[in-house]
């Protein structure tokens, strides 16, 4: 179900009259409110210690509850993308991120209480403090050092995490670095 099929009535004067104005909004006829669905800011983390593994983790939640995944979530407002990964990271590890380099990002779909909430994922490439500190936090069963060519992005939830790990993975194999 696509965000605005919630809405049958404007928010700001209750009319009725709240129809479709394009495919990411809704404008009320009777007072000019018009309410955009624009996507919502995500981050996620490539983490790696000093053997070159990847931190992956594993969902205790729908959506794509005990698949695999990356450190990450949705950004707060009044936050950075940089200060939401570290939040997230911190979160979900209780890993300190000392430094967060932007990568790429993506959209993505992504399905929440019956709900498809576009979202705009970006990933960063994080180092953190002390990696002995790893430990799964609230939203994640277990989390746990991967070598990169024994990664099978088949076992990752998310599409925008899938696609994401093919391209790490493959600038990583062909030593083509990072950074665009």
């Amino acid at each position: 179900m696509h965000p605005l099929e919630l809405f049958g009535f404007c928010p700001k004067c209750g009319s009725s009259r709240f129809n479709e104005s394009s495919e990411k909004s809704k404008k009320c006829e009777n007072c000019g409110f018009e309410f955009f669905s624009n996507p919502a800011a995500a981050v996620a983390a490539f983490i790696t210690n000093e053997r070159g593994e990847l931190l992956v983790q594993r969902r205790k939640y729908e959506p794509a509850k005990g698949m695999l995944d990356l450190p990450g979530g949705f950004c707060d407002g009044q936050e950075t993308a940089e200060e939401s990964v570290a939040r997230e990271v911190k979160e979900e590890t209780s890993l300190e991120v000392t430094r967060a380099s932007y990568l790429f990002s993506m959209p993505n779909v992504y399905r929440f209480s019956g709900m498809d909430l576009n979202t705009l994922d970006m990933f960063f490439e994080c180092e953190v403090k002390d990696t002995d500190a790893l430990k799964a936090g609230d939203e994640t069963t277990d989390c746990r050092w991967m070598a990169i060519e024994d990664i099978r992005t088949e076992l990752f939830g998310l599409r925008s995490i899938r696609h994401a790990m093919s391209v790490y993975i493959e600038r990583k194999m062909n030593g083509l670095g990072l950074k665009k």
